[in-house]
């Protein structure tokens, strides 16, 4: 049963859960990576606990996916249990622990490394304390199990401190982290997308249609799980290259099920398809850096940069449009920001082999990545903060 409470009056951006997060993770997105390249290059020094390499990458799993994934679960989370969505004070809370998080993992606060590891671990364990308790609010106990994944990832995010302050450089929870994002963008990605794709297909009158949630899915799931755990623990093994090679060939099947092909009229639908298949991708290029067959940084930045990037942001854009009472059109703004997206993951992938006009591609792909974001900014960054174009109408009438 709902439970009706007063018109939210105050700022549209903390009037729904999705609002804050992916405007934090946009603008984030925006600044985290050339701040990273001058790092990198020397250029600005990060008095934080991490190297700039660890920095990087612990920034845009525990501080950009991390946002990405607040908002998508406080949006996701009042359609589970029927009870009206977080709003108001806590999600100011939250999005200043999380703000709070990036500024003592730079070193800006001048914490110590165990003080740097509870501020930053301290959003992560208040997202979860907060949709566990929506879900036993609502009695809605079947997905309590959401929490699961929520719990591994701060586990993830504390190892990866605990082996910077003993062993100087991250391993085991950099490697746990991307596998948690990645297994996340199987399992919700498999939920929504062949979802969307059939309806925007019946509704066209299509006779093809994606295939429903199976057997071959829990199977394609269950190898992708047993892949990620088994590199996670020992990446340079041929178990893992053997069980990623699977779990990527597995995951190339169930993307064709989803009739991926036929959306290419709908590029806000398409984007997801196409996000989606660098998942295998970045299986099958970390099963081949499992026996040394490609660098490493293939793979990392594939599932990086192309899954968990292009992912996050088909469904920050997709979400916002449809949750700010707006059409499910892209338009060209967006669709270019995607493509940029795409373009750098796979500058990034190729790594020393995608120089261009003396310009390497690393700097080709962070300033790629970059605009991509900018774009993104610039168009949905007022549909976020200000009220949606009902409510506006409703105001003013």
């Amino acid at each position: 049963m709902s439970h009706l409470r007063a018109p939210f009056t105050g700022p549209a951006l903390f009037s729904y859960g999705f609002r804050p997060f992916f405007l934090a993770a946009t603008l984030f997105g925006v600044l985290v990576v050339p701040v990273w390249l001058l790092a990198w290059r020397g250029d600005v020094a990060l008095s934080g606990p991490f190297s700039p390499v660890d920095w990087h990458v612990h920034e845009m799993l525990f501080g950009y996916a991390a946002a990405v994934i607040a908002g998508f679960l406080f949006t996701a989370v009042p359609n589970w249990t029927g009870r009206m969505p977080a709003r108001g004070w806590p999600l100011l809370g939250l999005l200043t622990l999380w703000i709070l998080g990036r500024l003592a993992v730079a070193g800006v606060l001048g914490l110590p490394d165990v003080g740097v590891m509870i501020v930053d671990a301290a959003f992560l364990a208040a997202v979860c304390a907060m949709i566990a308790r929506e879900i036993v609010a609502g009695r809605n106990w079947r997905n309590l199990k959401v929490c699961v994944p929520v719990l591994l990832f701060l586990s993830a995010n504390l190892m990866f401190h605990a082996e910077a302050m003993t062993k100087g450089a991250a391993d085991y929870g950099l490697r746990l982290g991307f596998s948690v994002v990645v297994f996340l963008i199987m399992l919700i990605g498999g939920r929504i997308i062949p979802s969307f794709t059939r309806n925007w297909l019946a509704k066209r009158g299509a006779s093809r249609m994606p295939k429903p949630f199976g057997r071959f899915d829990g199977l394609s799931l269950a190898v992708g799980a047993t892949g990620l755990l088994t590199w996670t623990a020992a990446p340079w093994s041929v178990a893992a290259g053997l069980a990623l090679g699977l779990a990527g060939g597995l995951h190339v099947v169930r993307l064709v099920r989803w009739e991926g092909r036929a959306t290419w009229r709908s590029p806000l639908l398409l984007m997801l398809h196409i996000a989606y298949a660098f998942v295998p991708m970045g299986l099958f290029a970390t099963a081949a850096a499992s026996v040394g067959w490609v660098a490493p940084a293939m793979g990392i930045h594939l599932l990086g940069i192309g899954a968990i990037g292009g992912m996050t942001l088909a469904v920050m854009m997709r979400a916002t449009r449809g949750h700010t009472g707006r059409s499910l059109d892209a338009g060209p703004a967006l669709t270019a920001a995607f493509v940029l997206i795409v373009g750098a993951a796979l500058l990034r992938a190729l790594g020393a082999y995608s120089e261009l006009a003396g310009v390497d591609g690393i700097t080709l792909a962070a300033t790629l990545w970059t605009a991509g974001f900018a774009i993104v900014v610039a168009r949905i960054a007022p549909w976020l903060a200000l009220p949606a174009p009902e409510r506006k109408r409703a105001q003013t009438a």
